[in-house]
């Protein structure tokens, strides 16, 4: 029990199989949102929780991807793996070129930088390239998207089965970077202590870079994702008043842990489509709840529960161990 709970892989395996098997008794389109929605707050919540960096600007990287791939299936061909893949490259080239700048600033003016760049997004989508994505009316490209074998992305299902891949895909990256990788031990060094890390001779530099590369093309991924569910993608995407949603998901979660995007995403998008029919201000719920947990520990609710569990646990295998060594020393004494 003690080994399972440890090995991540382990985890990996039984929270998606759940997460599988949940579609057959929960709506699919409810399921493929979460999914999506912990995809696009994975890149977030690594960023937040082991770089240090707090964006509100993912909604702008998100649309970067979800144009990519709605730009190429409304304008150029209908092979949808092949729109997910330009969504993704367009999301990589922006997040090279914007990351070598906004790096170079310190948490706050990232902060601030980031939340420019969507509020400069929504207008360039919104207005300056409105001829080409058609501003809040949205390009519609659902009919022009070609079966495809073996997953079908003209059809939900096959939507549904490719993103759940993508995203055991996505966690097994970052449980690699955050839990098996140099690298992930040196992005929380830099959260942690950046000048000490600068003398012991790492670039400080190329490891906010790498990380603002990896988490935000994850974010661009989400985007392209989301285009093609709907085959539907308007400027709305990257309204800044969306700025709030991945960072409020990474901390109600926890941020910088594993499992956090997914459990923070299913409340969320649980509270949107429950609470919602009930009251009409449930992003309020949402506040409320935040604000309980961020009390409670600061860790969110899986930082929270990993290390109740981990106490629980290790108090039970204590517990094992004493009674295994009593019973040997009985033996013993016979």
């Amino acid at each position: 029990m003690k080994r399972l709970f440890n090995n991540n892989l382990s985890k990996i395996l039984i929270i998606f199989t759940i997460l599988y098997l949940l579609k057959y008794v929960l709506p699919q389109s409810f399921m493929l949102e979460v999914i999506i929605l912990s995809i696009y707050t994975m890149g977030c919540s690594f960023l937040i929780g082991r770089v240090g960096f707090v964006s509100f600007g993912q909604p702008a990287y998100l649309a970067i991807g979800a144009y990519g791939t709605a730009f190429y299936l409304y304008y150029f061909g209908t092979n949808p793996f092949v729109a997910i893949l330009v969504g993704i490259l367009l999301g990589l080239i922006i997040n090279i070129i914007t990351g070598a700048f906004f790096i170079r600033l310190n948490s706050s003016y990232y902060t601030l930088c980031n939340q420019a760049f969507c509020v400069v997004s929504f207008f360039i989508f919104q207005k300056a390239l409105v001829k080409y994505t058609h501003g809040d009316n949205g390009l519609w490209f659902l009919s022009r998207i070609d079966p495809t074998p073996v997953i079908d992305l003209s059809r939900t299902e096959g939507v549904f089965i490719f993103a759940f891949l993508g995203a055991v895909g996505v966690w097994l990256l970052f449980n690699y970077l955050m839990n098996h990788s140099v690298f992930g031990a040196t992005c929380l060094c830099v959260k942690c202590n950046e000048e000490k890390l600068r003398f012991l001779g790492y670039n400080v530099f190329n490891i906010k870079w790498l990380a603002f590369i990896i988490a935000n093309t994850i974010t661009s991924l989400a985007g392209a994702l989301y285009s093609l569910y709907f085959g539907f993608v308007s400027a709305g995407i990257t309204a800044p008043s969306k700025a709030i949603e991945p960072v409020a998901i990474s901390m109600l979660g926890g941020a910088g842990t594993l499992f956090g995007p997914l459990v923070g995403s299913f409340i969320f998008i649980g509270l949107k489509d429950i609470a919602s029919q009930v009251i009409s201000y449930w992003e309020l719920l949402v506040g409320l709840m935040l604000i309980i947990v961020m009390l409670a520990g600061e860790k969110g609710i899986v930082g929270s529960l990993e290390g109740f569990l981990s106490k629980l646990i290790n108090k039970h295998g204590n517990n094992e161990g004493l009674q295994a060594t009593n019973i040997e020393g009985e033996v013993g004494s016979e």
